[in-house]
Formats: structure tokens, sequence, C-alpha cells
């Protein structure tokens, strides 16, 4: 697969429908990312070659154009000695780096034409791949938040199934026994009070009546 092509699939593919889709998302962006990463160094590289190759261009261009430079020179010089027949062939040789110059320039723009697209190609190239990495980053989040909540809620089912709730539920029983036999006491003491002071009372009125019998 060629990297334009290569290139144009993963900008043209929709991350999130295809995440959604998968089985294994994490194990899916990573393949994802992995293969952003590996197109976006052979668009660097492929735009750097380009680049060089420009250059190169360029310097062939200005010396195409120093030497249709020089031999018009020449021409002129040969005309101003009566050498028309050297200033043929010195116009001869301008034309050939005149056309050369020519070709030249085409394929300089071309070259700058193709740098272009793929410095483009690269910046929405980053883009796609941050926006992968921000999607990475959001999964593996999840991720660990479902293996905490997993754990989470394992230790509950072994604590509520362990022998921790049964004592606890024991020890809750027995306080709760004590507590109702401290109620218990104080209700027990209570009635004997309130009969001593009943005893109190009723021995009081005999005591009275007694005395109203001796008085008689």
């Amino acid at each position: 697969m060629g990297i334009f092509t290569r290139f144009r699939d993963i900008i043209s593919s929709n991350i999130n429908a295809m995440l959604d889709r998968a089985e294994d998302p994490e194990k899916l962006i990573k393949l994802m990312i992995r293969e952003m990463e590996d197109t976006l160094v052979e668009l660097k590289a492929s735009c750097a070659g380009v680049m060089a190759t420009s250059k190169k261009v360029q310097r062939e261009l200005e010396q195409a154009e120093q030497r249709a430079e020089y031999w018009e020179e020449k021409a002129e010089f040969a005309v101003s000695k009566g050498r028309d027949d050297l200033a043929r062939e010195a116009l001869v040789e301008k034309r050939k780096f005149n056309q050369r110059r020519e070709i030249l320039e085409l394929e300089l723009v071309e070259h700058d034409s193709l740098t272009q697209r793929y410095q483009e190609d690269i910046l929405q190239l980053e883009e796609k791949l941050k926006s992968a990495r921000d999607k990475q980053r959001i999964l593996v989040q999840r991720h660990i938040h479902a293996r905490r909540k997993i754990r989470a809620q394992e230790e509950i089912r072994r604590v509520e199934s362990s022998d921790v709730v049964l004592k606890f539920e024991e020890l809750e029983n027995r306080i709760e026994r004590m507590e109702s036999e401290a109620d218990l006491i104080n209700i027990v003491k209570k009635s004997t009070l309130e009969t001593e002071i009943e005893k109190l009372a009723v021995d009081d009125d005999i005591e009275k009546e007694l005395q109203a019998l001796k008085e008689k």
C-alpha cells in the first residue's frame, strides 16, 4: 500500500465508529496510533527528500541562468569584434541553457507543489494522531476505573461472605442484649423503690389508726 493511499485511509477513517465496533478498543487504538506514527515518519522523510531535491534543482537553475548570461556576453563580445560566426555559436549555447532553465523552472514548481502537499498532509495526520492519542488516554482511564470498580465489588462480596460480617452481627446482638438487661435492671429497681415508698405510706396510716384507738 502506497504512502498516500494509507494516508487517505487514515484521514477518512472514523475513529469513534471503529472503536465502538471493536471487541478490544484499547488494542485497536494502539494499532491505529502505530500505523499513524509509521505513516507520519514516511511522510516527513518523503517531504525532506523532495525539499532536498528542490534545493538541488534550484542550484542547477541558478547555474543555467549564469551560463546563459555568460554566453550572451560572449556573443556580444564576438559581435563587437566582427565575428558573427562566433556570435552565432555563442547564441546557440545560450539557447541550450535557456531551454535547460525552463525545464528546471517547471521541475522546481512541481517540487514546491509536492512539498506543500506533504506539509499539509503532515499537519492533517498530526491532528488525527493527536485525536487518537486523546482517545487512547480516555480508554486507558476508563479501563483503570473499570478494573478498580471490579476489585471494589469483589472486595465487597468477599467481606459480605466472610466471617467478619457474622462476627459483627454477633457483636451487635450482644450489645443489644446488654442494653436490654440494663433496661430491665432499671425497671426492677424502679418497681422495688415504688413498693417500698407505698409500704411506708401504708405503715403511716396504720400508726395513725392505732393511735386513734388508743385515744378512745
